[in-house]
C-alpha cells in the first residue's frame, strides 16, 4: 500500500512543527512528507531578528532551531528556495517553482498544510520599494538590512510605525549607533496599549534619545541621485534617512489560498476549526501567521502574528495529520516587548476593544514595584486593569515598567483564560519573597483597586 502524501507549504514555525509532529506519529512507510520553503532558512525565530540586527544576538544561526539538513535527516523531503505558486484543490496538487533552476512542476497531495506566514505591510506610496527601505520578517530580510547598515556611511535611521516591530527595530538601530526617528501614525506608540499607557512608552523613548513623532502620516520616501532612500516624507515634514525600516505591522500571506478559493476571515487570514482544519475542507489544514484565531475574551476572530501561536498550531496540525487528536481553542491576546530597559506587556482587551464589542467596563491603574520597596533594585511599574461592569469579569491588563514587570502579565493571561473575576483574582496564591515581589503582587494590587472601583460604581 502506497504511503499517504502530506504536502506542507512554508518551512518555518507552523509548517515544520506540523511536519515534525506528523513524522513522530507516522513513519515514512505510512506517510511521505514534502515541504516547500521559498527562502533559504527553516525553523527560525523571526521574533529574534530585531535582537540580531541590534547586536544582542551575535550569530544569525543562533536563531535557527533546526536546519534544512536536520529536517531531511528525519525523512522530510524539504525543498528550500522553492515557492508554491498555485494550489489546485480539486486536483489535490500544488504547483511549485524552483527559484534556483527555474523549473516548475506539480506535486500531488492527500493532505495539505498551509503555513505561508505573514508579510510586512509596505504601503503603495512613492519610493517605498527603493533600495535602503527594509521590511523585517524573515532571516533574509534581516541579513539584507544588516548589509545596508554595513554599507551606509550616514547614521540616520527612520522607523515607520511604532508597534512591536517598530519599537524593537528603533532599539536595534539605536544599539547600532544610529540616530533614530520613529514616525507614528497613532496618538501614542504601541497602539496595542491604551493611549495613557502608550504615553509611558513615548516618554521612555524620548529619554533614550529616540525622536518619536506621533500623528505622522507618511506620504512617501524621497530618493537621492543614486536612487536610494534619502528621506521619509510626511504630510507635515521631511525626515532625512540613510536607512528606512518599516515597522507598520504584517498581514497574512494568503493570496495563494484566496486564489484557490479557500475561506478568509475579516482580517484576511484563513479560517479554521478548533483542529486547525480549513473551514469546509477535510484534508487541508492551516496554521501560523496566515490564519485568524478566536479571541476568547472578545468572542470574534483576530489576526495575531506570534511564534508561540504558530508552534502550537503546528503541533495540533501534526497530531491530527498523524492520526492523533489536538485542538487550539483560541487566544487572549498576550504579548510582551521592550525598548531598552522598559518592559511592555498586555493581555485581553483595550478600552476601545471592549467598546467595539459592546462591553461596559471599569478601569483601574496602580503604581507598584517589582520587589519589596525596601529591597535593593526594586523597579517601578504601572498596571492598568479592565473589568466588566456588573459581573466583574477580568477583561484585560496592561503593564509598563522596568525589570521584572512584563512577565507578570502571564498571571492575568491565565485568569482571562479561566474566566475569573477580579475579586477572585485578589485571592490568588502567588509566590512572595522580598527579592521577587511586594507582599501584594502588583497584579493583585490592581485587582483589589478594580474591585473597589466596581463597588463604587454599584456593580459589585
Amino acid at each position: 500500500m502506497a504511503a499517504e502524501r502530506l504536502v506542507v507549504i512554508g518551512g518555518d514555525a507552523a509548517g515544520m512543527s506540523a511536519a515534525s509532529q506528523a513524522r513522530r506519529l507516522r513513519g515514512p512507510d505510512e506517510l511521505s512528507i514534502t515541504a516547500f520553503e521559498r527562502g533559504r532558512f527553516t525553523s527560525y525565530s523571526a521574533c529574534g531578528i530585531p535582537y540580531w540586527v541590534g547586536g544582542d544576538v551575535t550569530d544569525r544561526d543562533d536563531l535557527i532551531a533546526r536546519t534544512p539538513e536536520e529536517h531531511r535527516a528525519r525523512d522530510i523531503d524539504l525543498r528550500t528556495r522553492t515557492e508554491v505558486t498555485e494550489i489546485d484543490v480539486a486536483g489535490r496538487r500544488v504547483r511549485a517553482l524552483d527559484r534556483e533552476s527555474g523549473e516548475a512542476y506539480w506535486t500531488g497531495y492527500d493532505k495539505l498544510v498551509i503555513a505561508t506566514g505573514a508579510r510586512p505591510v509596505r504601503p503603495a506610496l512613492p519610493g517605498m520599494d527603493a533600495p535602503g527601505v527594509h521590511g523585517v520578517q524573515t532571516l533574509d530580510d534581516g541579513q539584507a538590512l544588516l548589509d545596508t547598515l554595513d554599507r551606509t556611511e550616514g547614521r540616520r535611521a527612520v522607523v515607520v510605525g511604532a508597534g512591536y516591530i517598530g519599537v524593537e527595530m528603533a532599539e536595534a538601530m539605536l544599539n547600532r549607533g544610529f540616530g533614530v526617528t520613529v514616525l507614528n501614525r497613532g496618538e501614542q506608540p504601541m497602539a496595542t496599549l491604551d493611549p495613557d499607557m502608550g504615553r509611558l512608552v513615548h516618554e521612555a523613548m524620548d529619554g533614550l534619545g529616540i525622536t518619536t513623532v506621533n500623528g505622522a502620516e507618511v506620504t512617501g520616501v524621497r530618493t537621492g541621485p543614486d536612487g536610494r532612500a534619502a528621506a521619509v516624507v510626511t504630510d507635515a515634514a521631511e525626515y532625512p534617512a540613510d536607512v528606512v525600516v518599516l515597522g507598520i505591522g504584517v498581514r497574512p500571506e494568503t493570496e495563494l489560498a484566496a486564489a484557490a478559493g479557500l475561506p478568509l476571515g475579516p482580517h484576511g487570514g484563513l479560517l479554521t476549526d478548533l483542529s486547525m482544519r480549513v473551514t469546509g475542507h477535510a484534508d487541508i489544514w492551516a496554521g501560523g501567521d496566515c490564519v485568524e484565531v478566536l479571541d476568547l475574551v472578545a468572542g470574534h476572530t483576530r489576526h495575531i502574528a506570534l511564534g508561540t501561536h504558530a508552534n502550537k498550531h503546528g503541533q495540533v496540525i501534526g497530531s491530527n495529520v498523524g492520526g492523533g487528536y489536538g485542538t487550539f481553542p483560541g487566544v487572549v491576546g498576550t504579548a510582551v516587548s521592550k525598548v531598552c530597559d522598559l518592559e511592555i506587556a498586555r493581555t485581553g482587551l483595550r478600552e476601545k476593544d471592549a467598546r467595539a464589542v459592546g462591553l461596559r467596563y471599569v478601569t483601574a491603574t496602580i503604581e507598584s514595584t517589582s520587589r519589596a520597596g525596601y529591597y535593593p533594585d526594586a523597579r517601578p511599574m504601572k498596571v492598568k486593569m479592565l473589568a466588566e461592569y456588573r459581573t466583574g469579569r477580568l477583561l484585560g491588563v496592561q503593564i509598563v515598567g522596568r525589570e521584572g514587570a512584563a512577565k507578570r502579565v502571564d498571571v492575568a493571561a491565565v485568569a482571562l483564560t479561566a474566566g475569573m473575576t477580579v475579586e477572585q483574582m485578589t485571592a490568588l496564591d502567588l509566590g512572595y519573597a522580598p527579592p521577587f515581589s511586594p507582599v501584594w503582587d502588583p497584579v493583585l494590587v490592581a485587582a483589589r483597586k478594580t474591585v473597589s472601583v466596581l463597588r463604587k460604581a454599584g456593580s459589585a
